[in-house]
């Protein structure tokens, strides 16, 4: 029998030790982050975009924003191959790829007045690379809100008790922002306020959700699938529009404590109970062959687990928001490292209770029974599961489901918490969609911001943020090109889009760092991004002909699929050539400069 608890306690050591020496050195040495440089948030303080953040707020908010279904969702699926290809590739990614790019996209975006990726590389690179990144960035930003917002549709249809407690998430916020900006003015005083309030607020919305479900009012919340995927789209609209304190940064600031608090719970849960690894370590799905995702475990265990080790999302959030609220340097070492060391943190306990299934019951419940039929395996304790938490587990794909039942059983192990199964499985349910909605919120902004800056090329007026009609008209398109594609997708058709989407947009970020980093006459220090660019460059390109050949052409052949197939075929293949055209791009200007610098050395 394998236990979980080496496992946890050697992943929370390296993260630690990540974080103290290598994120502190890559802070002194490479971007010699200063307090003495006034950042964006006071140089160009305008009260709606561009605002000084206590770094505690703006941690909630970056953590939050970036946190979505990649690192509760991507693992779990991963879990198809065994348990140790993910772990391995989580902790490794996150402390040499993703909270790399995160921390230096950052000082980046801050160093330029919170500019975005895109106006990174069109300036550190060229005009090119600009125009490329700005179209790849746009097609990430709705795919991903796509991707990640079917999953809250898919767990909050039908649910009163799951509209509920997120619907009651949005004026708690606004009484938190109101109260906190207005009333004290930014006082610590005032946050500190705001936060037990908020907190207190939404534990009720939690603990009370399950009785207002049960009483004819409660009724009158349940929707349907489109009910869900129109309020969501109308939240991101007034998210978008709505000035950063009043809704976005105090909602996602008051989620990341549920978010962080059900994730130490978790953690503590997996240390007390110390459960056995049920799903073995390598599964006989390693070299293709499983129902849930297709191919091999090389490259496909990298798209898939996505955000939990490195995402190109980040990017987005590291030079969109983020930047324009930072109050000094050095709190970007503290934002933006410590929140990608956090998800993947995220990601390897989603793993870990998905693992903590049986191979039976996990396939059971993430594919449907036709297909299960044909793996040969058998469940072991689904039914008791399935009658634990009061709900059919059997043909529910997505991974969500498996993740709330391993979760669910985790916390229902924990002594003094037993017989409460059925409440901790909707309790992870609604975790889910919480820790997921608040990038809705957050990459609609972004989406807006990129937009705007776009259109403003054209039209000047357009690129002004506080500018009102651009804001509402360029606010309204990003909203309805994602709604679009929830409306009428499925997690079948957008998840493998996203999963290659995200990983070439990290590419591109990673050589834009890159760039960045041999631009400030820091050459000798490129490697920190060029190393997990190249690698992963290699695998998400290799995933991405894949999925063209083997997933997408096949789809279009299929009798009703063949605009979705082909759309997504075409989209990946423009994603493919943006990146390839940007390499060669950025690497000879990588050559031509060090060598250039080389050269004035040597004649000095």
């Amino acid at each position: 029998m394998v236990y979980t608890l080496p496992f946890l306690l050697t992943a929370i050591c390296l993260l630690a030790i990540a974080y103290r020496y290598y994120h502190g050195w890559i802070a002194a040495k490479v971007l010699t982050l200063n307090d003495m440089r006034e950042t964006p948030a006071h140089r160009l303080a305008d009260g709606t975009n561009y605002h000084a953040t206590n770094k505690w707020v703006l941690f909630g908010h970056h953590f939050a924003a970036i946190a979505g279904a990649g690192p509760l969702i991507g693992p779990v699926l991963a879990a198809q191959f065994g348990f140790l290809p993910g772990y391995l590739w989580i902790l490794i990614g996150v402390i040499l790829a993703g909270s790399v790019q995160d921390f230096v996209i950052l000082a980046a975006s801050i160093r330029q007045d919170g500019k975005s990726l895109a106006e990174i590389a069109r300036g550190h690179i060229s005009p090119l690379s600009g125009g490329l990144a700005t179209t790849a960035i746009l097609f990430v930003i709705v795919i991903s809100l796509a991707g990640l917002g079917i999953a809250v549709v898919n767990s909050m249809s039908e649910s009163i008790w799951g509209v509920f407690t997120i619907g009651a998430s949005v004026p708690i916020a606004l009484g938190m922002g109101y109260w906190m900006h207005n009333v004290r003015q930014g006082s610590v005083k005032g946050i500190r306020e705001a936060t037990i309030a908020g907190v207190i607020l939404l534990l009720a919305a939690v603990i009370f959700g399950k009785e207002v479900a049960a009483t004819g009012w409660g009724q009158t919340l349940l929707l349907s699938r489109n009910g869900v995927t129109l309020s969501i789209a109308i939240y991101g609209f007034l998210a978008s529009v709505l000035p950063v304190w009043l809704v976005l940064c105090p909602r996602d600031y008051l989620s990341s404590y549920m978010k962080i608090g059900v994730i130490l719970i978790l953690a503590l849960g997996i240390i007390i109970t110390n459960p056995i690894l049920k799903m073995p370590m390598f599964t006989a799905f390693i070299n293709g062959g499983g129902p849930i995702v297709p191919g091999k475990v090389f490259p496909f265990v990298f798209i898939t687990i996505a955000c939990g080790a490195i995402s190109g999302y980040h990017s987005i959030v590291s030079s969109g928001t983020t930047p324009k609220m930072i109050n000094k340097e050095t709190d970007a070492r503290f934002i933006a490292p410590a929140a990608m060391l956090m998800e993947g943190f995220v990601g390897l306990l989603a793993l870990i209770a998905a693992c903590a299934l049986y191979q039976g019951d996990y396939f059971a419940i993430n594919t449907m029974p036709e297909k299960f039929a044909t793996l040969h395996l058998e469940t072991t304790e689904l039914t008791n599961l399935a009658r634990a938490v009061g709900e059919n587990l059997v043909g529910r794909p997505g991974g969500a489901v498996s993740l709330a039942v391993g979760m669910a059983q985790i916390f229902s192990n924990i002594p003094f918490l037993h017989n409460l199964m059925d409440y901790w499985y909707h309790f992870a349910i609604m975790f889910e969609a919480l820790f997921i909605l608040t990038v809705i919120d957050t990459g609609t902004r972004i989406g807006r911001f990129m937009l705007q800056e776009t259109v403003g090329k054209i039209y000047k007026p357009f690129a002004k943020t506080d500018w009102l009609p651009g804001t509402i008209l360029s606010s309204a398109i990003i909203v309805t090109l994602w709604a679009y594609f929830i409306w009428t997708g499925s997690i079948s058709t957008i998840w493998p889009m996203f999963g290659v989407a995200n990983q070439l947009l990290a590419v591109i970020a990673l050589c834009v760092g890159t760039t960045y980093i041999i631009n400030i006459g820091k050459a000798k220090y490129a490697w920190i991004t060029a190393m997990p660019m190249t690698f992963v460059a290699i695998t998400t390109l290799s995933a991405g002909y894949l999925n063209i050949t083997d997933n997408f052409l096949p789809l279009a052949q299929t009798p009703g699929n063949a605009f979705q197939g082909y759309l997504n075929a075409t989209l990946t293949l423009i994603m493919m050539l943006c990146v390839i055209i940007i390499l060669f791009d950025a690497v000879p200007r990588w050559f031509r400069k060090t060598r250039t610098e080389t050269v004035a050395a040597e004649v000095v």
